[in-house]
This record gives C-alpha cells, sequence and structure tokens, in this order.
C-alpha cells in the first residue's frame, strides 16, 4: 500500500481560485450568492437565486478545435487542471503520458445546454442544431474525458457522476488507484455548471431558498430560520500523487490522504439517513487507522436542508460527540452540486495549512433539532490540528468521508 499525497490545486468557484482570493472572502463574512435574473422568466420556479462564477473565461492558448467538445462543465475543469498540473510541476511532463497517471472525476451531469439540444430534436423531429460534438458536451463523462484528451493522458479514467458525492468519490477512488498501485499520478475531483435545471430539481422538492431579495442572507445551514439550499457552480482538481514519487522529484505536498469511504443507505432516493451517514465517518477513521480524537476538524456537507442538516448533525454527534469543530463552506457559495467535494477538501486542507477555519455565516440560531456540534461561528477560529474530515452526501443514499493530514 502507497501512500498518497496532493501535490496541486487548480480551482474555479464563487469565492475565488486561488487560496488568498478564497480567504478574503471567508474572512469577509460575505456569500457570493446573486439574484439570478435570468431565471426570472421561468414560470413556476420559485428560487431565483444562484452562486455563479464570475469572470470565467478559457484561457487564450486553447484553441477553437481544442473546446468545441468542450461545454461550460468541461471548460472549468480542463482550465482548473491545468492550473493544478502547473501547481505541481507537472505541466508537460512526460509522466503524464506513460499510462501512469489517470483521472478520477466527476459531475452530475454533462452540459445542459447540449442535452436541451437533443430534446428539442425528440419535439421538434428534426436534428438542427445536434453536432458532432453535441453528445460529447451532454455525456455524464465530460469532464474527465475532456481532460484526459486535452492533456495526453493514458491511464485509468474513473468517472464519478453521483450528484453531490461526484467530487469527493473522484478524489476517493484517485487515492484508491495510487495506494493499491495502479497509477502513480491522479488528477481527482470535480465540477458543475450553473443552470436552472439544477435549482428546478431542488425547486420541486420544496427544499430550495426562496430570500430572492435578500441573497446575502441565504443559505443558512443548521440555522433555524433556513429556508433550503441555493445551487452554485464551480471545478476544482487536485493533484493526487504517490508519496515517494513526489519527495522524488521534490514537489510541495499539501497534505496527504489518509482514509476515504464510502457506502449507500440503501433505503430512500431523497432522504438521508443518520445511521449511514455514521458509518461511512467511522469506516473512513478505521482505513485511516485513526481514533475520532485524532479530527481536529470538520467540513460539513451542510447544504441548509431541514432533514439534512439534522440528519448529518447527529450522525456527526455519533462519531465524535459535542466538541468537535464543524462548519460549512455552502453558506458562501450555495451547493456547487459535482464540483463540492472537491472545493470543500481543497479549503479544508488550506484552513488546515493555515491555522485558521471559517465559520458557517448566517448561523444565528442553531436549530434544536440540529445535534449540539461545536459550530464555528463569528470571525472563525484559530485551530492547530493534525487532521481534518469532509463529508459528503448525495442524492440516491450515496455518502463519503474523507481524511486529510497535515504534512510534515
Amino acid at each position: 500500500m502507497h501512500r498518497v499525497v496532493v501535490t496541486g490545486v487548480g480551482a474555479y468557484s464563487p469565492v475565488g481560485s486561488t487560496w488568498p482570493e478564497v480567504e478574503e472572502t471567508l474572512r469577509s463574512l460575505q456569500n457570493r450568492i446573486q439574484h439570478m435574473e435570468a431565471w426570472d422568466e421561468y414560470d413556476g420556479l420559485h428560487t431565483r437565486l444562484g452562486g455563479p462564477v464570475l469572470n470565467f473565461e478559457m484561457p487564450e492558448h486553447f484553441t477553437r478545435k481544442q473546446t468545441r467538445s468542450m461545454g461550460r462543465v468541461s471548460k472549468m475543469a480542463t482550465a482548473a487542471s491545468e492550473n493544478a498540473l502547473r501547481d505541481a510541476g507537472l505541466l508537460n511532463d512526460p509522466v503524464l503520458k506513460t499510462g501512469r497517471a489517470g483521472i478520477s472525476y466527476g459531475s452530475s451531469s454533462g452540459s445542459t445546454d447540449a442535452i436541451s439540444d437533443f430534446a428539442n430534436m425528440l419535439q421538434s423531429k428534426s436534428l438542427d442544431g445536434i453536432t458532432a460534438t453535441t453528445y460529447i458536451r451532454m455525456m455524464g463523462h465530460t469532464a474527465p474525458v475532456n481532460i484526459g484528451v486535452y492533456f495526453g493522458l493514458k491511464g485509468r479514467i474513473f468517472t464519478t457522476t453521483v450528484a453531490c458525492a461526484s467530487g469527493s468519490q473522484g478524489i476517493g477512488y484517485a487515492y484508491e488507484a495510487i495506494r493499491n498501485g495502479s497509477q502513480d499520478i491522479m488528477l481527482a475531483g470535480g465540477g458543475e455548471e450553473l443552470c436552472p435545471t439544477q435549482a428546478a430539481v431542488f425547486d420541486t422538492l420544496y427544499a430550495t431558498s426562496t430570500r430572492n431579495d435578500t441573497p446575502e442572507s441565504t443559505p443558512r445551514p443548521f440555522d433555524r430560520d433556513r429556508d433550503g439550499l441555493v445551487i452554485g457552480e464551480g471545478a476544482c482538481t487536485l493533484i493526487l500523487e504517490r508519496r515517494d514519487h513526489a519527495l522524488a522529484r521534490g514537489a510541495s505536498i499539501y497534505a496527504e490522504i489518509v482514509g476515504f469511504e464510502t457506502n449507500s443507505d440503501g433505503a430512500h432516493v431523497t432522504q438521508p439517513s443518520a445511521p449511514t451517514m455514521q458509518r461511512v465517518m467511522e469506516l473512513a477513521l478505521e482505513n485511516a487507522g485513526l481514533s475520532p480524537d485524532a479530527v481536529g476538524y470538520v467540513s460539513a456537507h451542510g447544504t441548509a436542508t431541514e432533514r439534512g442538516d439534522i440528519a448529518e448533525t447527529n450522525a456527526t454527534l455519533g462519531v465524535f460527540g459535542e466538541d468537535i469543530p464543524i462548519s460549512s463552506l455552502k453558506s458562501y457559495t450555495g451547493h456547487t452540486l459535482g464540483a463540492c467535494g472537491a472545493l470543500e477538501s481543497w479549503l479544508a486542507i488550506e484552513m488546515m495549512n493555515h491555522g485558521w477555519f471559517m465559520p458557517t455565516i448566517n448561523l444565528d440560531n442553531v436549530d434544536s433539532k440540529c445535534a449540539p456540534l461545536d459550530y464555528i461561528t463569528g470571525a472563525g477560529r484559530d485551530l492547530d490540528v493534525e487532521y481534518v474530515m469532509n463529508n459528503n452526501f448525495a442524492f440516491g443514499g450515496i455518502n463519503t468521508s474523507l481524511i486529510f493530514k497535515r504534512h510534515d
């Protein structure tokens, strides 16, 4: 079994694309939620709120030929992957084409404008608008395939299209591939593009926030006055590498991945189950060979839905007790779906390395039905911790837990 480390990061998110940008936003205690005026035209859609990545453009060196098979999610994922490879010192390295470097990456779906083109075909009985790249932009594995083609990667490709757990499963399966010796390097993570159809998914479940006139006040994870989640977007790629391989080339190391587990509820597609949430955390600790008291912080899934918040916090209490510090990035970004597991893992690592942990904003009064935990509020908190855990829970009852260790 090989040890696995993180040697590079690239990201796009509503709160920034670099740690200094993100830290400034987090310390400002201001979210990046907006009233999406373009959504006002959708009759019956109650929420008008979203967390977009502002001013994203593909770097100029990407040619039209290289990007014609990419929708927005693939563009963000590929650009983030390029930044991550550059950060790791691996961009254009011959090792990427040896078959020992692969991809483990996911999103909830492909680009929805391409899906719409096929829907129009079924309604109009005409192929007008359908091109040779429409399916490639639509397919569930559009992000990892486009990443692989652009960089010429010849190793394994895992596609983790599992809704809100896509990014964290992407990291977890990459970790397992390296740990077990199948690969030396993996590009891991997830992405999502903002679309009103995704908001509609949760809107029909009465799970979206409708504070359309006060976007700064929502979402409100764990708060008694929350009224639902907000959809966001982004992409995040972590470069995972066999530790001895990274050390041999003198790479900088962000953190070590020491534990991962994923399981499923096997009970209900949309209603979370606290017992299996608790079990996935316990299994991740067993995988890492750690006791619960070794973990100094939990990055919560924290969607600001009533059932989700209550189930997650009670599961966390069952593993760690009342004293575990916990907070939710989604209070700043909204729910970035396929990207959230990767973005939240990256920022948990950064906060561990810098010794400061973000608060959950808009958490004024903890819901009495949520478990009594050490919710970080106010201006955040300075903590010296060696291990952090990131948890994500998805439709279908899919649960993931990752544990990162501060690098010596």
